[in-house]
């Protein structure tokens, strides 16, 4: 179970990975989405920023409170 007090991020894929590197593909896989409008809510760290900066064209962020 997450710990409550660690930050959250909700990434969610608005567009698709077709005509992108297959590298930027695994890693929209790597953070659990990998269809469009699917939703995720990961821990704020350095790794997932990383991973959400590669992909940032085919991503939206959001805080979650």
């Amino acid at each position: 179970m997450p710990d409550n007090s660690k930050a959250m991020v909700r990434v969610t894929q608005t567009g698709s990975p077709i005509g992108h590197p297959r590298d930027q593909r695994k890693t929209l896989i790597g953070l659990g989405l990998n269809k469009m409008n699917r939703t995720r809510e990961l821990e704020d760290t350095p790794a997932i920023r990383g991973m959400i900066d590669k992909v940032k064209h085919l991503v939206r962020v959001e805080q979650v409170d």
